[in-house]
């Protein structure tokens, strides 16, 4: 399944001719950092993107342009299948699942196909590291050295997973709170030191821009915004999103910190991250992976299915979205418009069974237990 999985996706790839846009972002960062040359003052692609990440990211972007560009989009697309198999170990960690190769291989080969995951790979982006970073940091035994600095990293790279410090003290854990935000503390003072001028634009300007990220009306931002936003037929819909939005970050925080066990609080911390966030791109809701691991944990295995096939139908993608048709889709169209925000809000408020109290790995199961496991 894995072979015939990537080799579809390979042939694919190279009968479309896929650009792998973010890469090219990620490579022009790195050689702005490398040249000395203004890291938020230009374009690149024929979408004109710039770059939107702090100038930490930025330094990790250096590596990229060492190497030739054919050469570059390989070690992504591949990084990123491997990136995939490591969250689906993680989430099976998460989740207290048991992990054998061939299940690791045909999960990896299924998880391929479900759309956040595949545009990932297709644009050439980082979501599936830092979900993978994130998860690995989080899922450790309770008192392991520097628990929670991963998590401040992945916050430095990209500033949504800074959502996973609140976790961590909703949930009691402040040590490893308190060692996740040094983390990204530490992320700051590197950009700062190395690129005083770069963190300074960034940190006082272009964080409030978020234009300067792409228009939050249309259906491939899936966030709370974008919904609202399409629904009103209105690009700017100001308090009608902002207070329907931190409603939504009070009781996602509040549902937190209720959770019954682990796995679902770290998820409803990261779909709350994912529907307040002025805008989450469809490929941003990579969680999908660990969400469906859970499912099955909890010997839900229908609603796994429906929610796959939530997460691979593209609903979004078959709607007229040519330049401003996004803002004038009828109202049956609307759900077909916001499948995953919609998706996050429902099973937000549905009750769950009891699963594994904690996220720290679990015991080896034995074939005679491993039922048991599945459902503990």
């Amino acid at each position: 399944m894995l072979a015939v999985s990537l080799t579809a996706l390979a042939v694919l790839c190279a009968v479309q001719h896929v650009p792998m846009a973010d890469t090219l972002v990620y490579r022009a960062e790195g050689a702005a950092v490398a040249n000395g040359s203004d890291l938020y003052g230009f374009t690149v692609t024929e979408w004109e993107l710039p770059a939107t990440y702090p100038p930490f990211a930025a330094i990790l972007f250096v590596p990229t342009t060492w190497l030739p560009l054919g050469a570059l989009k390989t070690v992504f697309l591949v990084g990123n299948v491997a990136l995939l198999a490591l969250l689906v170990r993680l989430s099976c960690r998460l989740a207290g699942l048991p992990v054998r190769a061939p299940f690791l291989c045909a999960a990896t080969a299924l998880a391929l196909w479900l759309e956040p995951v595949f545009q990932t790979v297709l644009f050439g982006q980082i979501n599936l590291a830092l979900a993978c970073l994130v998860l690995w940091d989080l899922t450790r035994p309770p008192g392991a050295v520097g628990k929670g600095f991963a998590v401040g990293v992945a916050a430095g790279i990209k500033l949504t997973p800074a959502v996973f410090v609140g976790y961590l003290l909703l949930r009691g854990r402040v040590r490893e709170a308190a060692v996740a935000a040094a983390g990204f503390v530490g992320t700051v003072l590197l950009g700062v030191l190395v690129l005083p001028g770069a963190s300074v634009d960034f940190w006082t300007r272009r964080i409030f821009e978020t234009g300067r990220v792409g228009k939050a009306w249309i259906v491939d931002n899936q966030s709370l915004q974008g919904l609202i936003a399409r629904l009103l037929h209105d690009a700017e819909p100001g308090a009608a999103w902002a207070v329907p939005a931190a409603v939504t970050a009070l009781v996602g925080l509040w549902l937190v910190r209720r959770a019954p066990d682990e796995p679902r609080a770290l998820l409803l911390a990261a779909f709350t991250a994912l529907l307040v966030s002025p805008i989450s791109w469809s490929h941003h809701w990579v969680w999908c992976v660990p969400l469906l691991a859970v499912l099955l944990a909890e010997g839900r295995p229908r609603l796994a299915a429906a929610v796959a096939l939530v997460f691979t139908a593209r609903t979004f993608w078959l709607l007229p979205h040519e330049g401003a048709l996004d803002l004038h889709l009828p109202w049956w169209q609307q759900a077909l418009a916001s499948p995953y925000a919609l998706l996050a809000l429902a099973l937000a408020v549905r009750p769950v069974p009891r699963v594994t109290d904690s996220c720290a790995p679990q015991p080896p199961a034995s074939s005679s237990s491993a039922s048991t496991m599945r459902y503990a």
